[in-house]
């Protein structure tokens, strides 16, 4: 599916992408244990925001956010008067695979809510654009419960295997060291959801 297929499809959801309190509940998951004052800050497929702006709590130098949806792009910059007033976050439309950033760049990247559309060739650019010693932090779907069908199924690549377990979460980022991986679930009292949250290091 070419990327602009890509764009037009997440244009479409975009208005109503905020109202899923999920997604800003993985990004919090995935900041809390990053150390504080990173220098650059990379959030891949940002979407409507979510990562970047969490990981503001951390007083990063700068944040690069990118997202092929200028629709998802226009959502989060609504939200930079109040929670960006700084303007810390660089937003830019465009592929998040490969990132819009030179090699060895970056302190921190973040992924959230995104991987399942990526693919495992995004592991390569993580560990291109990192230092070493940078930090990777990243949700992933479960091959246990993600079903994706319909044309939603047409924008997932087949070349990643969605774990069934949190080791199986951790191998996903076999070129990086001191990986770790949990289950995070949030029970809104309507319906349960869960994805694994991984935190790495590139070597």
């Amino acid at each position: 599916m070419d990327h602009d297929s890509r764009a037009v499809f997440f244009d479409g959801t975009a208005e109503h992408y905020d109202d899923d309190t999920f997604h800003a509940a993985v990004a919090d998951e995935l900041i809390a244990p990053l150390p504080s004052e990173p220098g650059v800050v990379l959030d891949v497929a940002t979407g409507t925001g979510f990562a970047a702006y969490a990981a503001l709590r951390l007083k990063p130098v700068r944040v690069l956010a990118v997202d092929l949806s200028t629709a998802m792009l226009a959502k989060a910059r609504a939200k930079a008067p109040s929670l960006d007033p700084s303007g810390v976050i660089t937003w830019q439309a465009g592929p998040a695979v490969p990132m819009p950033a030179d090699d060895g760049s970056a302190d921190v990247v973040l992924c959230a809510s995104s991987l399942h559309f990526l693919g495992a060739v995004a592991f390569a650019d993580w560990l291109r654009v990192l230092k070493p010693g940078g930090r990777l932090a990243f949700s992933v779907v479960s091959g246990a419960r993600f079903r994706p069908s319909g044309p939603f199924a047409d924008f997932v690549p087949g070349d990643l295997p969605f774990p069934l377990d949190e080791a199986g979460a951790a191998a996903l980022a076999k070129d990086f060291v001191d990986v770790s991986a949990k289950t995070f679930t949030v029970d809104d009292g309507e319906r349960v959801r869960s994805v694994f949250v991984v935190h790495a290091t590139a070597p």
